[in-house]
């Protein structure tokens, strides 16, 4: 069930406060990685990950420190992309992101592409539908837990075209796929104004580079905290294209 707050008086924030805004929600944060193209000159896979982990967030102190510190180095940093940032700046983030695993549960979903039905290929049904997979797993597993909402936050969406229809068949396919009642709040903000966006940034980046071309130097890093690395087409036997 799809809700939006925007509209609630204020004195539903004043209660929320009292609560301590922590317990009662939980927060999944996700990212992709490789691209859309189905064909050979695509990317093989695309993988989707989740961070699910409630507040406070503890990541948010050291990661802002590391980012000034290297600010205050000589450095340009405006937020942490792991596919853009220097090495030696990945190995610091990633060192603040294993202190925090036990805080962290990480799913991903991964696709391998040339095994995926020709119908199911349109941004419009494969985008929501590997998403929505992905999210219902969480939403009857044990990462949700014992909370009031869910607020899942991802980053913007990854193509322009359509973007509207796109975000509306997203809540439409979350709604028929996630078990009745279940509340929660589907966000797509711009993953510099998002510190844990690029915290599943980094993680994703790992899990991806591992699948798509076999390096596994950061996806060691945060193999511990993986929960589940789920190969959604492993059974598939039929390939649409060579890659």
């Amino acid at each position: 069930m799809f809700q939006n707050n925007l509209d609630s008086p204020l004195s539903d924030l004043n209660k929320n406060e009292k609560t301590g805004g922590t317990s009662a929600y939980r927060y999944i944060f996700l990212d992709e990685g490789g691209n859309l193209d189905f064909s050979p000159s695509g990317t093989k896979y695309f993988t989707l990950t989740t961070i699910t982990t409630s507040r406070p967030f503890l990541l948010y102190g050291p990661l802002s420190d590391l980012r000034y510190d290297l600010i205050e180095f000589g450095l340009d940093i405006e937020h942490f992309h792991a596919a853009e940032d220097r090495q030696a700046v990945r190995d610091k983030v990633f060192a603040e992101i294993t202190k925090a695993m036990p805080d962290l549960r990480i799913d991903s979903l991964i696709v391998e592409k040339s095994k995926t039905v020709p119908a199911l290929r349109t941004v419009e049904q494969f985008y929501p539908g590997m998403l929505g997979y992905l999210l219902r797993y969480l939403f009857r597993g044990k990462a949700i837990g014992n909370c009031d909402k869910v607020i899942v936050i991802t980053d913007s969406l990854p193509v322009n075209k359509k973007r509207q229809t796109i975000e509306k068949t997203v809540k439409i396919t979350l709604e028929r796929m996630l078990p009745a009642q279940t509340p929660f709040y589907l966000l797509h903000h711009a993953s510099k104004a998002c510190l844990y966006l690029q915290v599943v940034d980094y993680i994703n980046w790992a899990i991806f580079r591992k699948w798509e071309g076999s390096d596994r130097r950061s996806y060691d890093l945060i193999s511990g905290g993986i929960q589940s690395e789920y190969d959604i087409f492993k059974k598939g036997t039929t390939y649409y294209y060579k890659k």
